[in-house]
């Protein structure tokens, strides 16, 4: 709680000085264009905050208004955007704001409809559009999307003999079984065969719902109902806790997204689930296995594939006093022209259609062609729109769900059965735990 507190307390200095030193220049040297402040936690690494300063440099080339990064931690995001929305500071303009977040930040968000052009609205994939809409308001426009995706060694499966990935959950673990045991044999003590997110956190959430969807275990809740206590989520649970210590590290119950990757980069893993931007990473010059991996869709269930919808999108702050001008670098950032200019070399995924057709486009993200595989076809929402502010304590339950499971302090059966109740309890909507199939599939039309 006090590194949490400590965080938060940088972040209201920054803005502090930041709101000082313009008022400042309000005094000593007028200008006619404001200067938009933006704060995104998405950027930590070097080259990613050179390629967003140059886009920075674009828009106010184009209108004359600068932006201005405003730096805030990479933990705690939600914590820090909710903070300074709800403290009615007129800085930043501009937040960054995750997939599952519209909810929980609509009211301190404007619509963006009426400063965005319908035919770039548009443009954007629809069930984006639908994700960043609340109460018929447009409170973010898309920027990236991601979904989570399988990681493969091409070069194992062949030298393996196997002619492409797994296409099913019992073939993953049988393949990444057998070359586990064939790495290890030649001395390399510290393979495994699949590695991914099991540490209590959101990114165990989208593991776990993307297994009990593609075998028909719905999505947690839906149309009004508890619905997380059925057969086919049992089953993947249990199956799940098989594979720690087994084809996962026992350590796997403590990973986040960069402790798979890392041990993906050092060549020590067969399969890695993971989200689309990873490919980035996992295709850097530095890495241990660039130029042998491929990616495809998570292996199906019952139900088919399913991968979890991620990404975020750009809003203006209500409480911002030049909405016009943020609402401006929002269109700017998110528009087609921009997104295809990103999508020139390895970018993460873009959220216009039609750039997915866009030959360019693909010789430069080949991986593109997967997220739109998932995206037409197994695509999962987490149920934050149907849980709005409660979401996060949503998730929480769920992920602690699975992870007792994981950690085999509860069989699946139990844990299911408890979170039932918790979410009924916590939501006030009722359970359904009639064991039916669901199908937990969010498609575009």
């Amino acid at each position: 709680m006090l590194l949490r507190n400590t965080r938060l307390y940088v972040i209201a200095a920054a803005v502090f000085v930041l709101l000082s030193g313009q008022a400042c220049k309000r005094v000593d040297k007028p200008v006619s264009l404001p200067t938009i402040t933006i704060i995104d936690q998405n950027w930590p690494d070097e080259e990613s905050r050179h390629r967003h300063n140059e886009q920075f440099r674009r828009f106010a080339s184009e209108t004359g208004v600068r932006v201005q990064v405003l730096p805030a931690p990479v933990a705690e995001r939600l914590a820090v955007s909710r903070q300074l929305l709800e403290s009615h500071g007129s800085v930043p303009d501009v937040y960054a704001i995750d997939v599952i977040w519209p909810s929980i930040l609509a009211e301190h968000l404007i619509d963006l409809r009426p400063y965005v052009p319908a035919q770039e609205i548009a443009e954007q994939f629809p069930g984006l559009i639908a994700n960043f809409t609340v109460n018929g308001r447009l409170v973010a426009l898309p920027y990236y999307v991601e979904t989570g995706l399988l990681f493969y060694r091409d070069d194992l499966l062949q030298k393996y003999g196997y002619r492409a990935p797994p296409a099913t959950w019992e073939e993953l673990e049988k393949i990444a079984t057998r070359i586990q045991a064939g790495e290890r044999a030649q001395g390399k003590k510290n393979f495994w065969g699949f590695v991914w997110q099991g540490a209590r956190s959101e990114a165990l959430t989208c593991n776990a719902l993307e297994w009990q969807a593609s075998e028909g275990g719905g999505s947690i809740i839906e149309d009004g109902a508890v619905t997380v206590n059925n057969a086919a989520t049992i089953r993947v649970w249990a199956r799940a806790a098989r594979w720690v210590g087994s084809i996962s590290p026992p350590g796997v119950v403590a990973y986040h997204e960069w402790d798979a990757l890392n041990r993906w980069q050092a060549g020590e893993a067969a399969f890695m689930r993971n989200w689309s931007n990873t490919y980035l990473a996992a295709a850097a010059p530095s890495s241990t296995v660039r130029g042998k991996f491929g990616v495809c869709p998570l292996p199906k269930g019952e139900a088919g594939t399913a991968g979890t919808l991620g990404g975020d999108a750009y809003a203006v702050s209500q409480h911002s006093l030049h909405p016009r001008e943020a609402a401006m670098l929002v269109r700017f950032l998110c528009g087609r022209q921009e997104q295809l200019r990103r999508s020139q070399s390895p970018s993460e995924p873009v959220t216009i259609p039609e750039l997915y057709t866009n030959n360019s486009v693909l010789h430069a993200n080949p991986f593109f062609q997967d997220v739109m595989q998932v995206y037409r076809q197994g695509l999962v929402s987490r149920p934050s729109a149907q849980t709005g502010k409660l979401y996060p304590d949503t998730s929480r339950a769920y992920f602690e769900a699975v992870h007792a499971v994981l950690t085999r302090q509860k069989t699946a059966a139990v844990a299911a059965a408890e979170l039932e109740t918790v979410l009924s309890q916590m939501t006030g909507l009722r359970p359904r735990s009639s064991r039916r199939e669901h199908s937990g599939f969010s498609r575009e039309p």
